[in-house]
C-alpha cells in the first residue's frame, strides 16, 4: 500500500470522532438512533407530500427535494461512520473515498440551491400573493429543481476529477470521520494550487452567492411587511417563512462557524464537531422543524392516517 517515496495509495484510514473508548458504545447507539430518525423523518415528509394532493404546491415540491437531499446527505457519511465505530481498522478504499467525497459535495450543494429556490418561493408568496400562482408556475418550479440538480452534479464532478489527478504518498491517515476534501488535499504530495483555486472560486458561487440571494429575499420580505405594519401581517409572514428561516440558520450557521470563524486551538476537533452538526444533526432536525411548525404537514399526516385507518377497518370488515 505504501512505499518509501511516492506510491499509489489503495486505501485511507479514518481517525473518526474524538471519542473515548469507554464511551464508544453509547455514542454508537446515539448516532444510530439519530440516523434512523433522519431516515424516517425525511421519508415521512416525502411520502406525505406524495400522497396528499393539497401539498402539491411549489413550496412542498422544493421541500420534498430538500428532504430527499437531507436523507441522502446523511447516508453518505453515517453508515460508514457507524461501521468504523465498530471496526478495529476504520479504513475506506481510495475509490470509495472519492465516491463519498463526490456525493458529499453533491447533496451538500443541492441543499444550498434548494434553500435559494425556497427563499424565492417565500418572497413571491409574501410580496406578490395575488400573482403567486402565475409567477410560481409548474414549469418554473420544475426548472429550478432541475437546474439545482444539474449545477450540483457539475460542481461535485469538477472537484472529484481534480482530486483524482492528485498523487498521495505514504501518509494515508485522514483526521476525520469521512473523506473531507480539505483533509485529502493536506495528504496530497502533488501540487494542489489548482484545486485550492477552484475551491475558492466555486465556493463563492455555490455557498456565498446562494446565501446572499437568501438574505436579499428576506430583506425584501421584511421591507414589504414594514410598508403595511400590522400584527396579523407579521404573524402571517412569520408562519410562512419561519420554518425555512430556521433551516437556513442551521445550515449556514454551521458552515459560517466552521469556515469563517477559524481557531488555532483544537481546530481538528472543532472541524469534526461542526461537521457532525451539518451532516448528522441538521438533516435530523429539518423534518421536525417543518412538521412541528407547519399546519399543512400536520394536517396531511392526520388525513393520511385517517385514510389508512378507514381502509384497514374496511379490510377487516370484509
Amino acid at each position: 500500500m505504501t512505499g518509501k517515496n511516492q506510491t499509489v495509495v489503495l486505501e485511507f484510514l479514518l481517525l473518526g470522532l474524538p471519542i473515548k473508548s469507554e464511551l464508544r458504545d453509547q455514542f454508537y447507539a446515539l448516532f444510530l438512533l439519530m440516523y434512523v430518525t433522519t431516515i424516517l423523518g425525511n421519508l415521512l415528509i416525502i411520502v406525505l407530500i406524495r400522497l396528499d394532493s393539497r401539498l402539491h404546491t411549489p413550496m412542498y415540491l422544493f421541500l420534498s427535494n430538500l428532504s430527499l437531499s437531507d436523507l441522502c446527505f446523511s447516508s453518505v457519511t453515517m453508515p460508514n461512520l457507524l461501521q468504523n465505530m465498530q471496526s478495529q481498522v476504520p479504513s475506506i478504499p481510495y475509490a470509495g473515498c472519492l465516491t463519498q467525497m463526490y456525493f458529499f459535495l453533491f447533496f451538500g450543494d443541492l441543499e444550498s440551491f434548494l434553500l435559494v429556490a425556497m427563499a424565492y418561493d417565500r418572497y413571491v408568496a409574501v410580496c406578490f400573493p395575488l400573482h403567486y400562482t402565475t409567477i410560481m408556475s409548474p414549469k418554473l418550479c420544475l426548472s429550478l429543481v432541475v437546474l439545482s440538480w444539474v449545477l450540483t452534479t457539475a460542481h461535485a464532478m469538477l472537484h472529484t476529477l481534480l482530486m483524482a489527478k492528485l498523487s498521495f504518498c505514504a501518509d494515508n491517515i485522514i483526521p476525520h470521520f469521512f473523506c473531507d476534501m480539505s483533509a485529502l488535499l493536506k495528504l496530497a504530495c502533488s501540487d494542489t494550487r489548482v484545486n485550492e483555486l477552484v475551491i475558492f472560486i466555486m465556493g463563492g458561487l455555490v455557498l456565498v452567492i446562494p446565501f446572499l440571494l437568501i438574505v436579499m429575499s428576506y430583506a425584501r420580505i421584511v421591507s414589504s411587511i414594514l410598508r403595511v405594519p400590522s400584527a396579523r401581517g407579521i404573524c402571517k409572514a412569520f408562519s410562512t417563512c419561519g420554518s425555512h428561516l430556521s433551516v437556513v440558520s442551521l445550515f449556514y450557521g454551521t458552515i459560517i462557524g466552521l469556515y469563517l470563524c477559524p481557531s488555532d486551538n483544537n481546530s481538528a476537533v472543532k472541524e469534526t464537531v461542526m461537521a457532525v452538526m451539518y451532516t448528522v444533526v441538521t438533516p435530523m432536525l429539518n423534518p421536525f422543524i417543518y412538521s412541528l411548525r407547519n399546519r399543512d404537514i400536520k394536517g396531511a399526516l392526520g388525513r393520511v392516517c385517517s385514510k389508512w385507518t378507514i381502509q384497514l377497518s374496511l379490510g377487516q370488515g370484509l
